[in-house]
This record gives structure tokens, C-alpha cells and sequence, in this order.
């Protein structure tokens, strides 16, 4: 397993021949997203863009409501992958490529060709308190293992504090 720090909360996880994304974040230094008063800016950019890592066979996104987890750049970059993994909200928001998993249950991901695959497993996760969920949303971490070896699975918190 390699794991390659692309920026923020964006990095490229090898594993098991094959390469998982999370939460992908490509907009440049300097970007920024208003939400209500609060307007996020952007301080430093990623250390590639997206087209430098394909193919990526999956994105895991612990949440697509905020653009620090998710950009625009981001956003547009989920069409070119082959799965999203997201919580059950993201995905009928996303629609499309999206699978939503509630925390703890899990999904078996395969390689195109079926010789390499994962199990992939929501983790339960919290932005903040006790209480924060209904003004945060929903967010989920995961645990990634090569089948039938959970033994060395990997725990990637997506954005959580708890």
C-alpha cells in the first residue's frame, strides 16, 4: 500500500492494485465559496492536478456539501471515475457513478478486470459535537482492506473530529 499526499484533505491511496482518491479537491490557491456569512478561501493548492493521477479507479468522498471536501474541480472530476463511495445522501445527490453507505455497512469493489479487489467499509464519523449533525450534514470515514484480508485494511477518518 501508498499512500501520496495531493493537498488538503486529497490523497491518492494505492492498495491492492488499486487507486482510490479522497475527497478530491483540484481548484487553485486563491478560490473561494461562500456559504450563508461564512466564506471559505482556499490557501494552497494542490500538488498536481487530477488528469496527473488518472486512472483512479474510485473516490472516496466523506461528503459532497462542502467545497473544502469537495471543489469544483472536484466535483467535475467524479464523472471520470468508475465509483463514488459517499454516505446515502451524497449519492442521491450525486446521482450517477455514487454508492451510499450507511456507517458500518460495506461494499466489495473489484478492479475492471475482476483480478484485484477491496472490501470497502463506512465508518461512522462527526464534524463536531454531539448535536452539530443537522447544521454540518452527513459525513463517513472508511475502512479499505484487500478482500478477504481485513486484517490490512486502512482507516481513512474522512472529515471528522471524532
Amino acid at each position: 500500500m501508498r499512500i501520496t499526499l495531493i493537498g488538503g484533505p486529497t490523497a491518492l491511496v494505492e492498495i491492492n492494485g488499486l487507486r482510490l482518491l479522497t475527497d478530491p479537491t483540484f481548484d487553485a490557491a486563491g478560490s473561494e465559496y461562500a456559504r450563508g456569512q461564512v466564506v471559505l478561501r482556499k490557501t494552497d493548492g494542490p500538488v498536481c492536478g487530477s488528469k496527473d493521477l488518472e486512472p483512479i479507479d474510485a473516490v472516496l468522498l466523506s461528503h459532497n456539501q462542502h467545497a473544502d471536501n469537495l471543489d469544483d474541480s472536484g466535483r467535475a472530476f467524479l464523472f471520470r471515475v468508475r465509483q463514488v463511495f459517499t454516505t446515502e445522501v451524497g449519492a442521491q445527490r450525486l446521482g450517477g457513478n455514487a454508492v451510499g453507505l450507511a456507517p458500518w455497512e460495506t461494499e466489495k469493489f473489484a478492479s475492471a478486470d475482476g483480478i484485484a479487489a477491496l472490501q470497502i467499509t463506512a465508518t461512522s464519523a462527526r464534524h463536531g459535537p454531539p448535536g452539530i449533525e443537522p447544521g454540518a450534514g452527513d459525513v463517513v470515514g472508511f475502512a479499505v482492506a484487500p478482500a478477504g484480508r481485513p486484517g490490512e485494511a486502512v482507516y481513512i477518518s474522512g472529515d471528522t473530529v471524532w
